[in-house]
């Protein structure tokens, strides 16, 4: 059985082993990545670094989703550096497949959303979705988020082209 009980916090530097190995599982889970089974090749230290820049940078955000002390779901949020650039960023979440459907994804995106409206310059976040991953599109519709695009042959996979969905959420 399933532990459904979880907490949404920032992630840490000691979390930077975990992490790498979540997303390495998740790999193998899903095709809605941009990346597939062995192609994820970040290193601790590269990781503990990410984790760092997002715990200094008000413009970014680092979350991880976590059960008795394990990792099972991240979501990370970075905006653009430059004056004209810096209100808007795009984020990816992932959640380890044995815990889809506990509402977590739900929970990191409700934390992204309230923290864009407290850091003072976020005014906009945007994603890029798998056009085959209707779950995630619902989810973000539900989340306020809407449809502002498409990009065609943005994922190849088994020789078979798709397009991802370009979504945003304007942060008043």
């Amino acid at each position: 059985m399933v532990d459904k009980q979880f907490i949404i916090r920032e992630a840490k530097k000691e979390d930077a082993s975990q992490l790498i190995e979540l997303v390495k599982t998740i790999a193998n889970e899903s095709k809605f990545l941009t990346f597939g089974e062995g192609e994820f090749d970040t290193t601790v230290e590269e990781e503990e670094d990410i984790i760092e820049m997002s715990l200094q940078d008000h413009t970014s955000i680092f979350l991880v989703a976590e059960i008795r002390g394990k990792i099972v779901g991240n979501l990370y949020f970075s905006s653009g550096t430059r004056s004209k650039t810096i209100h808007f960023g795009k984020f990816g979440v992932s959640v380890k497949k044995a815990y889809w459907g506990l509402g977590i994804a739900k929970k990191m995106m409700y934390f992204l959303i309230d923290w864009a409206k407290t850091n003072k310059v976020t005014r906009k976040i945007n994603l890029e979705v798998h056009e085959e991953n209707i779950n995630a599109i619902h989810l973000y519709e539900k989340l306020g988020f809407v449809v502002e695009g498409k990009i065609s042959r943005y994922f190849y996979e088994n020789h078979t082209f798709h397009s991802a969905i370009i979504m945003g959420l304007e942060i008043d």
